[in-house]
């Protein structure tokens, strides 16, 4: 693989800054991303999880409100939210998410068409948290099988 020399140099230096062992390491990490990123658009029912992180501006609740409305409505793709307060009225929320892609983008959509968001990015995997509940096909009371 060939590089431009100033791209070359931003690459070594970005190894440097986080104490990687090689040039292969971050490459394949940014890869992974770009990947997973691809995915996420080209093929709409392949499932995944991941984050969506949130920066808007509150106003009187209204965005909040908003934003959890929207949430709601995807209520089997959001796993949770965790919430911070910023400076200047501002507000962070991160989203665990999991489905299929065509889902949580339409999920982002929903979100970024909500008036005081600020920044909205998703970031995917193709690893998936393992289920919460599982359908059993007998039953099973208090750990033991019936």
């Amino acid at each position: 693989m060939s590089l431009p020399a100033d791209l070359f140099r931003q690459l070594d230096m970005m190894v440097e800054e986080r104490g990687l062992p090689s040039r292969s390491q971050l490459i394949a990490e940014l890869i992974r991303h770009a990947l997973a990123e691809h995915e996420a658009f080209t093929r709409p029912d392949e499932m995944l999880a991941g984050t969506i992180t949130i920066v808007y501006r509150g106003d009187r609740g209204r965005v909040r409100h908003q934003l959890a409305q929207t949430q709601a409505d995807y209520l089997k793709e959001v796993i949770s939210s965790q919430h911070v307060f910023l400076e200047d009225d501002q507000s962070l929320e991160v989203l665990l998410v999991q489905g299929p892609a065509s889902l949580l983008k339409e999920l982002c959509d929903a979100l970024r068409r909500v008036r005081g968001v600020h920044q909205l990015q998703l970031v995917t995997t193709t690893a998936l948290l393992p289920p919460l509940y599982e359908q059993e096909s007998s039953k099973q009371t208090k750990g033991v099988m019936a």
